[in-house]
């Protein structure tokens, strides 16, 4: 089926870009970016599937079995704009655009001192000519990895300060897993490619690896009346799991502690000490908006009072 379709992708994809795409950049005189371009038109179309593929298979399970019954789904609607902005393309496109040279410049100056980066295949032999096992293994790795982030992001004040508008959402939905401070994606996007350049991870097995992690983290964040089991959710983060997470006065208090930290593999929570196992169905949030406390209702308003927690926090921290 995958050799069927690889074909017909292609060809949808550069009908696209040389029918919209091309003639755009020939007119804006930046033929410089006609390579970055044919990129994006890939991950835009695979954006599109994916999008698709959330909306078809999870709202009609959100709609059948709700975790939490709302009286509207006031504020979803700008979560549905984070997921397009990511999912399309132009988050990611715009952290190429700022990172991408960088990167560039410490892998040539790292190359011209004798360092070649490794792979997994190379430091485990056994994984060479086994694409499946070592798909596998990049996917721990980055998990792994992943995990630790999201702890720092609860940990670390100032990360908490950009992290907090993501559990801002008191109607966690599907379209929740994207809701992030721009700023909060860049670190997070540059942590989890630093690690794929670092493990050596091919570019094929990148998107890939990318496609099927967003997958499953927007699954945690539907709001679906589901878990996987008493074992199942040892193996893999169920919405139930991930809910309690997000539980207003319980899955975390902001840079103090928290729980089920884990993206996609309980056992790093099981292993650090950090998994609760509880029944949970309740409201989601942070704590200080029994308060009154206002993380903003528009996309630009959710992004600029980010901006203010965070210039609050660091000046605070400069005064101590």
């Amino acid at each position: 089926m995958t050799d069927l379709l690889s074909p017909f992708f292609s060809h949808i994809q550069d009908l696209v870009f040389e029918n919209t795409v091309e003639p755009l950049i020939h007119l804006l005189q930046l033929d410089n970016w006609l390579e970055i371009a044919f990129d994006g038109v890939e991950f835009f179309l695979f954006g599109i599937l994916e999008v698709l593929a959330l909306y078809l298979v999870l709202r009609p399970l959100e709609a059948l079995r709700p975790a939490e019954k709302w009286s509207s789904r006031e504020g979803v609607g700008t979560d549905v704009i984070y997921t397009l902005l990511h999912r399309l393309g132009v988050v990611p496109l715009l952290f190429f655009i700022a990172i991408q040279p960088l990167a560039d410049s410490i892998d040539a100056m790292l190359r011209f001192n004798g360092f070649i980066p490794f792979t997994l295949e190379g430091l485990f032999p056994f994984l060479i000519n086994r694409p499946i096992a070592t798909f596998i293994a990049y996917l721990i790795v980055l998990d792994f990895a992943a995990y630790w982030q999201h702890r720092l992001q609860h940990r670390l004040e100032w990360w908490w300060a950009l992290h907090a508008l993501h559990h801002s959402q008191q109607r966690m939905s599907l379209w929740t897993d994207d809701r992030n401070h721009l700023i909060d994606d860049v670190l997070g996007a540059s942590w989890f490619a630093g690690i794929a350049l670092v493990i050596g991870v091919p570019p094929s097995q990148f998107l890939l690896l990318a496609l099927l992690t967003r997958f499953l983290q927007s699954l945690a964040h539907a709001n679906i009346k589901l878990s996987f089991g008493q074992w199942g959710d040892c193996l893999l983060v169920s919405p139930h799991f991930h809910r309690v997470h997000h539980a207003i006065d319980l899955g975390h208090q902001g840079a103090l502690q928290g729980c089920n930290f884990a993206v996609l593999f309980p056992i790093w929570d099981i292993l650090f000490n950090s998994a609760r196992f509880i029944p949970y169905e309740g409201p989601t949030g942070i704590f200080d908006q029994r308060n009154g406390r206002d993380y903003g209702h528009s996309f630009w308003g959710q992004q600029k009072r980010g901006v203010q927690r965070l210039l609050q926090v660091l000046t605070h921290s400069l005064q101590k």
